[in-house]
């Protein structure tokens, strides 16, 4: 493994990248900066790739964002943001310029290190940023949320707002569309045109079956089919014309989630991408056939896991952050040889069954290789058939396996120098007639991991366990295969770069592997285990006669064909050329005779004729063909076909190496070109050795084990002495603690008795202030409720004060009332009076001139019939007299009764029935006027209506009888205005009598 420079930063500190040749399949592994003082970690965070797919845009925990080119295989910092990044976008319409959203909810956009814009809206974190076509507009997605973003402006266009309840997982825009689709948390999809914002369609909810949560989308670059997936280990593909679900991809019982899906785009498939890049939550991810539902190949590991990934618009590269926050660039081309087939029928090997999301939608992925699917884009693929035409025996030796001609290939190998990467595995398991013996190599890898093998991981590291599983397996299966394989040091090395290849194949490994030991490898172990001189000399010779100056200096400078020749041979060149040089190489070796091999390894030796002429040092010529170097391959290439056509037949390779001889059906055939004695020798050296070894290992063993014994023995004897001296002394310690701990505990009982003695008058402190407290509280408690129950009755009393005094006011009013009815009454009575008396005057006045003209004769008659009438009248009002006292004994007898009860009224009432009392002796006086003019019985009357009315007020409510006080007072005023009347009566008759009454 060897590290190489990548770049440099702008303040001095140099970036490295691990790189393993071609043997891994990864370009480069961005994973520190070193200075010269530190090392520090840069977690990378978000990658995005331009339309070109030959840069991309990375951005780290610092926030600090890099543009790295692979073509050029350089980096630069672009922009240093100050935090973390959490989406970028480079396809903008002006290619220098990118968005970047940060942590703060934030958008900036970015031109050479200047700040063009700052767009601000979104009040979460901004998950995924989509660019439309144009490179016009943008969309920025959160959870709440959704922007469109005019990036000519820079200004917001629209904006999705939806509810609470529902998020939203991603909105993009669909490739070379004016579509917008949505996708919101609840699974629903829904498709909004660009310009107009008018919904589209919706894709309809599976209903059947568990709900998948969907969280990662992916679409074809024609925008018809979207692969969704989420919290389960399905995938669902939906056709976006028919807007059904089209398929249900059911992933290994390992993959419990997926957090990324992907498209690998293809050039020949027109825009419907038939591989789908899966990242599950274990951080491995597969790449599926979504046709055959056959995995391709994988990247990542449980060791090493990816935990965001980005495919190149191109399908060339794959850019992964792993979990150590390093960057991976991966090389899709060499991943697995499936890429490069040409395409073939379709033949599918899954698993149908009736799912639940509809009937036959569910396939099941099947891990290993595939075939590579025909494109299926609904248009029936017609097969052209070339034309017949009658040959020639060579060109039936030149006919290979699926109807390719070593001819043609030849031709179109030096029109371009190299096979299209898309179809070299498959032109070269034709060239090579792999036979693919399934039987045979299942029954050389059932013998397990070959002993020579079995700590390959201490001689030959590899970090990725999967490489060096399938390394072990290949390299046992040649072991068993022959006995020699497993005694050849350079084997490993060997076979490394075609184990890489193809990784997830072992059966056209091993294949390839043995296919090259037959043919190119031709007397490699006729002098084994030394180094193939015979071979050797063969690609000296050919140096010698096409560059003798530089065979003398590798003869002056002690340089033998061991040192410049063997070190490329036995490496196959792995260790000097890139992998694109180095799958170039081998596409001409594989269509051309074994001999071009030793012609390639002379003309790389003549090509670096220039720096090797200035090594003398045999270190330096070991360096140079230990590392890679400045060259050419074309032109290398070039020269090695110059040798293959100038070399004269005596001293070409091709006189010494047989044709080109494939390996045979069925099973393989037997490799015994060697010398079976020293391989035989040397296993039974080694199996007598190993047995030595293993004799020795165990009688050392029961050496270490007796040894122990006594070691152990004399330690016990020793410890047990120790510890007799060491119980000595503890009893003598513990008998000077025990003494100390009784006078101790003699001192803590002091001190505790102390503190009972304390804690006691405390406890009795605390009672006494307890009972202080509870009898403070209780007093406290008391004299609130006294305090309360004063209050209540002091408003109970100034309650029933109120009440008196409105009762007192109401009777001062009515008395008021009664005073101006008594002067009314007065002044009616004197006026009435005053006009009777009138009457009266003019009347007696009238009788007694009459009186004066009569007669005197008539004077004693008429005197003593008047006193016979006065007489009679006296004795009739002498019995009313009668009647009218025991009436009034009557009355004062309940009146004397009603004075007792009215003492016996609470003290309240005391000032209502004194006003009573000062009424009374009003109405009293009323009265007395009243009897003066109208005479004693209408004094009667009146006390007994003032009787009455006392009663009255004596039994009156103070709080609810003022209705019917009024009433009873309406009565009584009637009563004394009849009263009244009738005492009128009576006077005008008593005064006035008619002189035709007069009898005799």
């Amino acid at each position: 493994m060897q590290v190489t420079d990548i770049g440099s930063r702008e303040d001095g500190k140099i970036w490295h990248r691990k790189s393993v040749s071609s043997k891994y399949g990864v370009l480069a592994t961005v994973v520190r900066n070193a200075s010269a003082r530190q090392t520090k970690t840069v977690r990378f965070l978000h990658v995005a790739f331009d339309t070109t797919g030959e840069s991309f845009l990375a951005g780290d925990h610092h926030g600090n964002i890099y543009v790295f080119d692979i073509s050029r295989n350089r980096f630069k910092l672009v922009q240093k943001t100050g935090q973390a990044c959490t989406a970028l976008a480079f396809n903008l319409r002006r290619t220098t310029e990118f968005l970047v959203a940060l942590a703060d909810y934030s958008i900036k956009c970015f031109d050479k290190g200047q700040t063009l814009s700052w767009m601000r809206g979104h009040e979460g974190a901004i998950s995924s940023l989509s660019i439309h076509s144009s490179g016009s507009y943008a969309i920025s997605t959160s959870s709440d949320t959704a922007q469109l973003w005019n990036l000519d402006t820079f200004q917001r266009k629209r904006k999705l707002n939806v509810r609470q309840s529902v998020g939203i997982q991603k909105v993009f825009f669909l490739p070379h569309s004016n579509t917008i689709l949505s996708c919101f948390s609840d699974d629903s999809i829904f498709a909004w045109e660009s310009d107009t914002l008018f919904c589209k369609y919706q894709l309809p909810v599976p209903q059947d079956g568990p709900r998948i949560h969907y969280r990662t989308f992916a679409v074809t670059q024609d925008g018809k089919t979207l692969a969704a997936a989420g919290r389960s280990n399905l995938v669902h593909l939906w056709c976006l014309d028919s807007r059904q679900l089209l398929r249900v991809i059911h992933m290994p019982p390992e993959v419990k989630s997926v957090r990324f899906v992907d498209f690998l785009p293809d050039s020949f498939d027109g825009g419907s991408n038939q591989i789908l890049g899966v990242l599950s939550q274990d951080g491995i991810m597969r790449f599926i056939n979504i046709q055959s539902c056959k995995q391709i190949f994988e990247i990542g590991s449980h060791e090493d896991a990816i935990m965001l990934a980005a495919i190149c618009p191109k399908g060339h590269h794959i850019v992964a952050v792993m979990d150590s926050g390093a960057l991976r660039i991966y090389d899709v081309r060499s991943l697995t040889p499936e890429i490069s087939k040409p395409p073939q029928p379709l033949l599918k090997r899954v698993t149908k069954g009736k799912s639940s999301e509809g009937s036959g939608l569910k396939m099941k992925v099947h891990t290993g290789a595939g075939q590579r699917p025909v494109k299926t884009s609904g248009r029936r693929i017609q097969s052209k058939v070339l034309p017949s035409a009658v040959s020639t025996l060579a060109d039936k030796e030149n006919d290979l396996p699926n109807g390719l001609n070593k001819k043609r290939l030849q031709a179109l190998l030096r029109a371009f120098g190299e096979y299209p990467a898309k179809y070299r595995m498959f032109i070269w398991r034709s060239l090579l007639h792999l036979p693919e013996n399934h039987a045979a190599f299942s029954s050389l890898t059932d013998k397990g991991l070959h002993s020579a093998y079995m700590c390959l991981q201490e001689r030959y590291p590899i970090k990725s366990h999967k490489l060096q599983r399938g390394l072990q397996r290949v390299l046992s299966a040649l072991a068993h295969w022959a006995a020699v394989f497993g005694e050849t040091d350079y084997l490993p090395l060997l076979a490394f770069p075609f184990v890489k290849l193809f990784e997830n194949n072992p059966l056209i490994c091993f294949e390839v592997v043995a296919t090259i030991i037959v043919n190119w490898c031709q007397h490699w172990f006729e002098y084994f285990p030394n180094p193939p001189l015979n071979v050797l000399s063969l690609a000296e010779n050919v140096l010698a006669h096409h560059d003798k100056e530089l065979l003398q200096h590798f003869v002056a400078c002690g340089v033998t064909s061991q040192l410049y020749a063997w070190p490329l041979l036995e490496t196959l060149f792995s260790e000097v050329l890139m992998r694109e040089e180095w799958l170039k190489l081998f596409d001409n070796v594989f269509s051309n005779h074994p001999s071009f091999l030793l012609m390639a390894v002379v003309a790389y030796v003549t090509c670096c004729r220039a720096p090797l002429l200035l090594c003398t040092e045999r270190k330096d010529f070991e360096y140079f063909f230990h590392h890679r170097n400045s060259l050419d391959i074309s032109a290398m290439l070039k020269e090695a076909y110059r040798l293959m056509d100038s070399t004269p037949a005596d001293i070409h390779p091709s006189s010494a190496l047989s044709d080109f001889e494939p390996l045979t059906q069925g099973q393989y055939p037997i490799f015994n070109k060697y010398p079976t004695f020293i391989v035989e020798y040397q296993s039974q050296e080694r199996e007598r050795i190993r047995q030595q070894e293993v004799e020795y290992l165990r009688e050392r063993q029961e050496v270490q084990e007796l040894h122990a014994e006594a070691v152990r023995q004399q330690a016990e004897f020793e410890a047990w002495y120790k510890q007799q001296e060491l119980l000595l002394q503890g009893e003598e310690q513990r008998r000077r603690i025990l003494q100390e701990e009784e006078s101790k505990l003699t001192q803590q009982r002091a001190r505790l008795a102390a503190m009972k003695r304390e804690l006691k008058v405390k406890e009795l402190n605390l009672i006494d202030s307890s009972r202080r407290r509870f009898l403070k509280h209780q007093q406290d408690q008391r004299r609130i409720q006294l305090k309360r129950l004063d209050d209540e009755i002091q408003r109970k009393m100034v309650l029933r004060d109120q009440e008196t005094a409105a009762a007192v006011q109401d009777i001062e009013v009515r008395q008021m009332e009664l005073d101006a009815q008594r002067q009314l009454f007065e002044q009616q009575l004197a006026k009435e009076q005053e006009r009777v008396s009138q009457t009266v005057r003019v009347e007696v006045d009238t009788r007694r001139r009459r009186a004066e003209i009569e007669d005197s004769t008539f004077q004693n008659f008429i005197q003593t019939n008047a006193d016979l009438k006065l007489f009679k009248m006296l004795e009739e009002s002498l019995a009313e007299v009668g009647q009218m006292e025991v009436d009034a004994d009557w009355q004062a007898e309940v009146i004397k009764r009603l004075e007792k009860a009215k003492e016996r009224q609470e003290k309240q009432r005391e000032r209502l029935v004194n006003l009573s009392k000062q009424t009374h002796a009003k109405e009293e006086e009323v009265v007395q006027l009243m009897l003066e003019a109208e005479g004693k019985q209408v004094r009667i009357h009146m006390l007994k209506a003032l009787s009455h009315y006392e009663t009255l007020y004596v039994h009156f409510s103070l709080d609810r009888g003022r209705g019917e006080l009024d009433s009873k007072e309406r009565e009584l005023m009637q009563e004394i205005r009849e009263l009244r009347t009738k005492l009128a009566a009576r006077a005008r008759a008593a005064d006035f009598i008619s002189p035709s009454t007069m009898n005799w």
